[in-house]
């Protein structure tokens, strides 16, 4: 697998309620990644960026939302988002520089 495609794959974490619950109770992370990624792809970026060992990874479409822009109907784009569990001893740092 190329390099610098796994440098492309992780758009950005995903930061919400639910989000932050499941990386405290469960070591689960969420992350939105590109729409042709897989799994695979995905954990091999995750631990090569992370220096982390993935235990498993859920990924889930999300369809974008229809939105009004004036007279105008438009749509949000869809987008992938990937739930990571990281096995034991393992975490993430995403708030490292702030």
């Amino acid at each position: 697998m190329n390099q610098e495609r796994l440098l492309h794959i992780l758009k950005a974490p995903h930061v919400s309620e639910k989000s932050s619950y499941g990386s405290e109770a469960n070591r689960q992370y969420v992350f939105e990644v590109q729409n042709s990624a897989n799994k695979t792809e995905i954990k091999k970026a995750i631990e090569a960026l992370f220096n982390v060992k993935v235990n498993s990874i859920r990924v889930c479409n999300m369809k974008g939302k229809t939105k009004r822009f004036g007279r105008t109907l438009g749509r949000q784009q869809d987008w992938k988002k990937a739930y990571v569990t990281l096995a034991a001893g393992s975490e993430i740092d995403l708030h490292e520089n702030a």
